[in-house]
C-alpha cells in the first residue's frame, strides 16, 4: 500500500536558451486533468507569439495517468524529455510546460530533447519539493456522553478534525494518515457502542 507520495508546492520556473531560441519551463502542482487544460489555455494566451506549448504530467500515485505532448515538435524530442525529469525526482501530481521560442536555428533532434529536458530540469529545481502522507476520513457517530472518551482515544499528533456537530447524535469527521489509522480504530474499537464509517482515502 502506497502511504505518501511526492509533489511540488505551487509552481517554479526554469529557461534555457540555444542558438536564439528560448525555452521557458513553468511547473505546477495539479490535482485534475482539467487544472492541466486550464495552464495549457493560460500560457497560450501568456505568450501568443511561441511557437510550441509542450507538456508533460503525471498526476495519480499509481503512475498510470500520465502524457507526454511534444506540441508539433518532432515525435519524442519534448513532452518524452520534459516526462523523464518529473519521473527522475518520482514526482506525481505535476505538470511541466516548456514554451518555446524558435530563434531561427533549427537545433535538431538532440538539441531538442537537450533543451527540453534541461529547461524542464531548470524549473523542477527552483520548485520546493514536499513529501504528502496519503490520509483516510472516517466519520463517528456516539452518544453525547461518551464525548470525553472518544476525544481521548482521539488523541493522535496526525489526525485532524474535519467537521463536529452535536444533535441528537453526535458525528465527528476526522482524517488520519493510513499508517497510523489502524491504531486509531482499535482505539475506538475499545467503546463498543460507538460506529465508524470509512468515508474516502486520498
Amino acid at each position: 500500500m502506497i502511504e505518501s507520495y511526492h509533489t511540488i508546492k505551487g509552481k517554479a520556473f526554469g529557461e534555457y536558451r540555444e542558438k536564439g531560441s528560448k525555452f521557458f519551463a513553468y511547473a505546477h502542482h495539479i490535482e485534475s486533468e482539467e487544472e492541466i487544460k486550464e495552464w495549457n489555455a493560460f500560457y497560450r494566451k501568456e505568450h501568443p507569439k511561441a511557437r510550441h506549448w509542450c507538456y508533460a504530467y503525471r498526476l495519480d500515485l499509481e503512475g498510470k495517468m500520465f502524457r507526454a505532448n511534444d506540441d508539433g515538435e518532432p515525435s519524442g524530442t519534448a513532452g518524452k524529455p520534459i516526462l523523464g525529469q518529473i519521473d527522475s525526482k518520482s514526482l506525481t501530481k505535476v505538470l511541466v510546460l516548456v514554451v518555446r521560442y524558435f530563434g531561427g536555428k533549427k537545433l535538431g533532434a538532440s538539441g531538442l530533447i537537450n533543451a527540453y529536458r534541461t529547461s524542464a530540469a531548470n524549473s523542477l529545481k527552483e520548485a520546493k519539493i514536499i513529501e504528502i502522507k496519503i490520509r483516510s476520513y472516517y466519520e463517528v457517530a456516539f452518544a453525547y456522553e461518551r464525548m470525553n472518551d472518544l476525544m481521548r482515544m482521539l488523541k493522535h499528533d496526525e489526525l485532524k478534525i474535519i467537521e463536529q456537530s452535536y444533535d441528537q447524535q453526535c458525528k465527528l469527521k476526522f482524517s488520519i494518515p493510513i499508517a497510523e489509522q489502524d491504531k486509531v480504530l482499535q482505539s475506538i474499537g475499545k467503546l463498543y457502542d460507538i460506529e465508524t464509517k470509512h468515508l474516502y482515502t486520498t
